[in-house]
């Protein structure tokens, strides 16, 4: 029988995700066999699985750290908010249905067959499965029906390691409250704890470990020390963008708008790891930078939504000043779509707004319609003649005049539209800027020079580098007895 660990956070964005990435390059290292699972995931960064439909990019980059193919199974339920209130309902990859977030309450219960059926899927002939759960387990308001934390580690039986983030403050705090509000049933799950994201000497919270056992009776498993190869990772939720300021003076700057909605934005990393680009992430209430080169229009979740905030931001506005002083515009996806002329969405898919007019920078329309295309593809740049492999995830369908010339050729199609001048691209295609070749000629184009590093190796290098930290700072008695 394969072993299995969860990591539950005493809050968000602790570090679950790059731990669990963490842990299972070690483990592959190892030479185990290794899989991730979350059993719930909530976020608009999307992948293709191998298998056919969405998974959470994080569960993604999991299984590139495992050294398998990324599975449905390996995230079976995924929420992708569409609104304040509302997501969308991903079940073992394929739409469900949508619910706001006090109907989604009642669903919950019924979702936990599809997470047992996908964990036993995920744990069968391995050594190892790595369980990330979501949010915190402290949320105990949420504790009836769950299927995240403690519902499911209850449920499969999964002792569970707390994770706690020094680095925002109140870890003690965080640890202990966690004990003490948790049931007697859900308490007896946890295992011990481990310390992230601690920089400086690990020995000036000696005193923090004894006060935390003093308290709850559990063991800590390690100090993790700030993980700088977790930079070159992609970040799972939008709040890591809140984080971002501009860099100062690094060379060509790319404007990304952060869209209510934003969606699959780690397209953006690869530009964001050259040294000679500054990726400036605009933040609501700000204007776009009047020295950019090159603005994003990253995807969405909601397309027309979106497109309303945008003008509402006065962006639209910023957005033409950029186009007439002869900026570079590429729009990925929703960021396509917004592109053209008009958005429309008859049946109400999105929402209640069934047409908007788009910023008509691309002649070209877009029509949403049900089907969804969810699809692994094989491209190549038109525009640039470079080899690309990416994804698409989007409903809609885009056409007019400026389809005439394609920006890519997916799977021997012509996909995307380039205007007449050449100056704004628009594609389906996530992970355009993945391809070295393909950002070489295009940093080439904005009069910068590429690093000529191979992004998809960094990204293996930066798990190999967390894998050698987790094994130097965690404790060697706890790994050895989780992987032998």
């Amino acid at each position: 029988m394969s072993k299995s660990i969860m990591l539950q956070g005493t809050g968000s964005d602790v570090g679950k995700t790059i731990l669990v990435a963490g842990l299972c390059r070690l483990a592959s290292n190892r030479g185990l066999s290794v899989r991730p699972f979350k059993p719930q995931n909530m976020s608009n960064n999307a992948a293709v699985a191998a298998d056919g439909g969405e998974m959470g990019r994080a569960q993604w980059l999991q299984a590139l750290a495992c050294r398998v193919p990324p599975s449905v199974h390996m995230n079976p339920v995924l929420l992708k908010p569409q609104s304040e209130t509302g997501s969308q309902i991903v079940v073992q990859g394929k739409v469900t249905g949508q619910a706001r977030g006090r109907d989604y309450q009642a669903l919950k219960p019924g979702l936990m067959a599809a997470v047992m059926e996908s964990y036993e899927t995920m744990r069968a002939g391995v050594d190892l499965v790595i369980v990330e759960g979501a949010g915190s387990p402290a949320e105990i308001n949420l504790r009836a029906g769950d299927i995240a934390n403690m519902g499911f580690a209850t449920r499969a039986g999964v002792p569970v390691v707390l994770v706690g983030d020094i680095d925002r403050g109140g870890v003690i705090a965080s640890l202990v409250g966690t004990h003490t509000i948790l049931p007697e049933e859900d308490r007896r799950m946890i295992s011990g704890y481990i310390i992230n994201k601690f920089r400086g000497d690990v020995t000036l919270f000696d005193d923090g470990i004894s006060a935390i056992g003093g308290f709850t009776g559990w063991p800590c498993f390690g100090v993790v020390p700030w993980l700088k190869a977790a930079r070159l990772l992609p970040a799972e939720d939008s709040v890591a963008l809140e984080k971002l300021s501009r860099p100062a003076g690094r060379g060509v700057v790319v404007a990304v708008p952060v869209l209510s909605r934003i969606a699959n934005f780690d397209d953006l990393d690869p530009l964001m790891a050259e040294p000679n680009v500054e990726v400036v992430f605009v933040q609501p209430g700000t204007r776009f930078p009047e020295d950019a080169a090159l603005i994003v229009l990253p995807g969405s979740k909601s397309t027309i939504a979106d497109l309303i905030d945008l003008r509402a931001q006065g962006w639209d506005r910023d957005i033409e000043r950029h186009r007439q002083r002869g900026g570079r515009i590429i729009g990925l996806c929703g960021g396509y779509q917004m592109l053209g002329r008009v958005v429309r969405d008859p049946l109400g898919i999105e929402g209640s707004n069934h047409e908007v007019a788009g910023l008509g920078f691309l002649d070209v329309e877009t029509d949403m319609a049900p089907e969804k295309t969810v699809r692994n593809t094989v491209a190549r740049s038109l525009e640039f003649d470079a080899d690309l492999t990416g994804y698409e995830i989007h409903l809609g369908v885009t056409t007019g005049p400026d389809c005439v010339r394609p920006a890519v050729s997916v799977d021997g199609r012509a996909e995307g539209a380039i205007s007449a001048d050449g100056r704004v691209t628009g594609t389906y295609l996530h992970g355009l800027f993945d391809s070295d070749s393909y950002r070489a000629h295009l940093l080439s184009s904005l009069g910068v020079e590429a690093s000529g590093a191979n992004f998809r190796q960094g990204v293996e290098d930066a798990l190999d580098a967390i894998a050698a930290d987790l094994e130097r700072t965690l404790s060697r008695e706890w790994l050895d007895a989780l992987m032998g």
